[in-house]
């Protein structure tokens, strides 16, 4: 499948676009692009990497022009470029909407006008039922992707969507050790809340299997397990030697759920069952509005959603096994410098 094809990424800087580099750079491939706005980060993997397969592309996917440029010639994206830090979205909505809706719309267009083969556009369980700007701008951009999947002949478009990845930028994890090691009180806001827990391995498996098995307009989601913020605390604690460290309890942030969702109710009604993934055929009715006012679907009544409540719970030596994966945390247990993924 790979064998002397182009690869495309999208915000190919980030982590996952060095994650896949990790993954594909050994491969058949004969051309990996990475396209992004951040020259800096571009040089950084130019000499990390030191590859001829690589070559790089400074634009934005707000740009059709500087888009089209980059996906000609190319066989396979991986669309990973987007706003994700829910604050900065919520405050400036306008612009998720510019490079989550807009910017997938420029990609999609890109890659049908160029023949390109296969699209996987990389969506959130915040597009999940949203509450906040980042997750209903990831939530259209899912909608554009299933919208333009319907007619695009040669083009196959599908997309995954999957929780936080774990201690990436910005997430709790790094704040928890931090809070740890500087002997800071722990600050959880409710010790009920669930979150899925996923590692960036995990992400690159997923979206690795969607280009694989993908036909057009379908998301996929990796089944994980979750945990309760109270037993992830409880784990970093005891990894770190700190077993009776503070905890101090301050209460839901505004924006935040009890629980992530990964699969809706409608979805799950839909939803085929793959082992460890879960496929969601996209809904290609037309515009023929009495089928929505005459016919019903029982499955939809009986389905329950698909959240961070009633997957398999981690209790807090699952949770530590799963921590012991993440370099991030190996790091600072070897009494290396760690880096968080971006």
């Amino acid at each position: 499948m790979f064998k002397d094809k182009t690869l495309l990424i999208t915000g190919g800087t980030g982590s996952f676009g060095n994650a896949v580099l990790n993954r594909f750079l050994d491969s058949d491939l004969a051309e990996i692009r990475i396209f992004s706005r951040d020259e800096k980060k571009q040089d950084d993997m130019r000499k990390r990497f030191a590859n001829e397969k690589l070559k790089f592309y400074v634009g934005d996917v707000r740009d059709p022009t500087s888009v089209l440029n980059v996906v000609r010639g190319v066989d396979f994206i991986f669309h990973a470029a987007a706003l994700k830090q829910v604050p900065s979205c919520e405050f400036h909505p306008i612009e998720a909407v510019k490079t989550n809706v807009l910017g997938t719309e420029n990609v999609l267009e890109a890659a049908i006008s160029s023949g390109v083969q296969r699209v996987i556009v990389l969506s959130t369980d915040k597009a999940v039922y949203p509450i906040n700007a980042m997750g209903i701008s990831k939530a259209m951009m899912e909608k554009v992707a299933v919208a333009k999947s319907r007619n695009a002949q040669g083009t196959t478009i599908c997309a995954t969507r999957y929780g936080n990845v774990m201690a990436s930028r910005g997430s709790v994890i790094p704040l928890f050790v931090d809070q740890i090691l500087n002997d800071h009180p722990i600050t959880i806001t409710d010790p009920n809340m669930t979150r899925f827990m996923m590692t960036l391995d995990d992400a690159v498996e997923l979206v690795i299997y969607a280009f694989e098995h993908g036909n057009r307009g379908e998301i996929f989601v990796q089944k994980a397990p979750a945990a309760t913020i109270e037993t992830l605390a409880k784990a970093l604690c005891q990894l770190l030697g700190k077993p009776e460290h503070e905890v101090r309890v301050i209460g839901t942030r505004h924006g935040e759920k009890l629980y992530e969702a990964l699969l809706s109710r409608e979805e799950m009604a839909a939803a085929e069952d793959l082992g460890d993934y879960y496929r969601v055929q996209p809904d290609m009715r037309d515009l023929n509005y009495s089928i929505y006012f005459e016919k019903g679907d029982v499955k939809i009544t009986q389905a329950q959603e698909y959240h961070s409540h009633n997957t398999h719970r981690l209790d807090v030596d699952g949770m530590k096994q799963l921590l012991l994966k993440l370099p991030f945390l190996r790091a600072i247990l070897e009494g290396r410098q760690p880096v968080l993924d971006t």
